[in-house]
């Protein structure tokens, strides 16, 4: 049984890994889509960050879940215990550090609290909106 729950703590390690990937080449990709759009090397460089933070800490989420996974299912120890509990406070620390660069406000000021998907896809709408911006802008051009 203990082999099942180790292959299932390395699905979510290759998941969260996957995230940071998939979410970087979405980053550079809403990036570049929004220098193509003329917003500016600022705002191309916004969306780059806050895509890129986003999906670092979605990743992170997922690590930290598989940590939880890993530490449960195998012999119990003090050690062990100790060794997770390190684990979760520096990734904790550095998604809240990632969450306040993004956001501009510490997580427990905000009313509504948002994990990295939720940042991540509101990225995604945030582009595709103003992609449809562009296209209609671009229309009544002609």
């Amino acid at each position: 049984m203990e082999h099942v729950f180790t292959a299932i703590a390395v699905g979510f390690e290759a998941a969260g890994a996957a995230a940071m990937i998939i979410g970087a080449i979405i980053a550079l990709v809403l990036g570049a889509r929004s220098l193509s759009r003329r917003d500016g090397g600022r705002a191309a460089f916004q969306t780059l960050r806050n895509t890129l933070g986003s999906a670092i800490l979605l990743g992170l989420e997922i690590l930290v879940a598989a940590d939880l996974i890993r530490t449960i299912t195998s012999k119990p120890s003090i050690e062990d215990a100790v060794i997770l509990g390190l684990i979760v406070l520096i990734r904790t620390v550095l998604s809240m550090s990632i969450q306040i660069e993004i956001e501009g406000v510490v997580p427990w000021r905000r009313a509504l609290l948002t994990s990295g998907g939720q940042l991540l896809a509101q990225n995604i709408r945030d582009d595709a909106r103003a992609a449809r911006a562009a296209d209609a802008g671009a229309a009544d051009a002609r």
